[in-house]
């Protein structure tokens, strides 16, 4: 009993290889050694400045080996060291009991780099390495700050740039200049499309702000992480479904030239939602549903504040032709996928509030099927394959 109490003081780092490790370990021995070496060439033998200062060791546990976090980032390791140098001298000078200026320097360092935004946990260690720091320290006064205290992490930050690139890891984790946009348009087979997904950056947020906590993780890659489960709980879900599993083959196409009234009648008369435009060979050109319509009259001669029926029955009746071909209304190049894509990489399509369709096509580009909603949903919920929908072609 007592043993499973103290087991649970152990922290789970959850997975990390053998290769991780010594990965992290080797990083954190060519940083020091190169930090060292390199101040013992820039100073000289003789000096009285410390060619190392012990937090340093911690910076570099940060800098190799959670690379990806908040507090390892360059303006952590440099912003948050100097400015801890800086209260630690402070302390030390205005406080003459060392064991008062050591606690003020810790409280005061961590308050500035909270306001700086460059919260470095080895920066409250540096704050007191100001303070105790002996002789050395009142010789230089502030300029302990920059050597030797920035001058080691300016190097170790060198070293951690060098090394974390080359050996695979991102670094450093900039922040993106604006949000990226999500295209729901987007393939799901294209390999750097953004994927709309059932929670975005901003409900994240929303989250961590009311946890008012700081979070030791890059908030892209703790989304990134998010997804990924996500994307693995819909895969084991549909137990390995391809669209071929759960695709309706029988659909209705229509031809580029096709006029807009024609199309309309045939998802009226058909109760369709969606019409495949195809060339005579049945290559995808596009995809034509009754929000096309709407958009399309919306654009010219509707009247939005409509609902989207009268919207429409308005719109033909000040002059929308009818006549006019449907590839001139229809957004081209839609989302699309092939036979043996994974259903679970269509949840992030078809769960937005304006895609209910995919198309499938093969190799040549030309449609073999489609798959909806609706289909989605039996497969992922009720295990129901294939094609009960015959006719169900939208």
């Amino acid at each position: 009993m007592v043993r499973q109490h103290l087991l649970r003081l152990v922290p789970d780092l959850g997975h990390v290889s053998v290769r991780e490790q010594a990965r992290a370990s080797l990083g954190a021995l060519l940083g020091i050694a190169v930090t060292g070496f390199a101040m013992l060439l820039l100073l000289g033998p003789d000096t009285v400045v410390p060619l190392l200062v012990a937090p340093m060791g911690a910076s570099a546990v940060l800098l190799f080996a959670v690379p990806s976090s908040p507090l390892a980032q360059p303006w952590s390791i440099l912003g948050g060291n100097v400015s801890a140098a800086l209260v630690g001298i402070a302390c030390r000078q205005a406080i003459p009991e060392p064991l008062q200026a050591a606690a003020a320097a810790v409280c005061l360092a961590i308050a500035l780099m909270f306001l700086l935004r460059c919260l470095h946990p080895p920066g409250g260690a540096v704050a007191v390495t100001a303070v105790l720091a002996g002789p050395s320290a009142d010789a230089l006064g502030f300029a302990f700050a920059l050597v030797p205290i920035g001058l080691n992490s300016a190097l170790l930050l060198a070293v951690a740039l060098a090394y974390n690139r080359a050996t695979g890891r991102r670094y450093p984790h900039l922040r993106p200049l604006k949000a990226p946009a999500t295209d729901a348009a987007a393939a799901p087979g294209a390999a750097h499309a953004p994927r709309t997904r059932g929670f975005t950056l901003a409900d994240l947020d929303a989250v961590l702000a009311r946890q008012d906590k700081v979070v030791d993780i890059d908030r892209s890659d703790l989304l990134a992480i998010l997804t990924r489960a996500e994307d693995e709980a819909y895969r084991r879900r549909s137990r390995d479904l391809t669209c071929a599993d759960v695709m309706t083959s029988d659909v209705v196409t229509i031809s580029p030239s096709t006029t807009i009234g024609e199309a309309w009648r045939i998802i009226q008369d058909r109760q369709f939602s969606v019409l495949p435009v195809t060339t005579e060979d049945r290559r995808l050109v596009a995809m034509l549903s009754r929000e096309t319509f709407v958009e399309a009259v919306g654009r010219g001669l509707g009247r939005p504040s409509l609902r989207p029926q009268k919207r429409l029955a308005h719109g033909f009746a000040k002059g929308f032709s009818t006549r006019m071909p449907v590839e001139q209304i229809v957004t081209k190049n839609p989302p699309k996928a092939t036979r043996d894509t994974a259903i679970a990489g269509l949840v992030p399509f078809l769960a937005t509030a304006r895609l209910h369709h995919i198309a499938i096509v093969d190799n040549t580009d030309r449609l073999v099927g489609l798959v909806t909603q609706t289909d989605l949903v039996l497969a992922l919920f009720h295990g129901d394959v294939g094609g009960e929908a015959g006719d169900r072609a939208a």
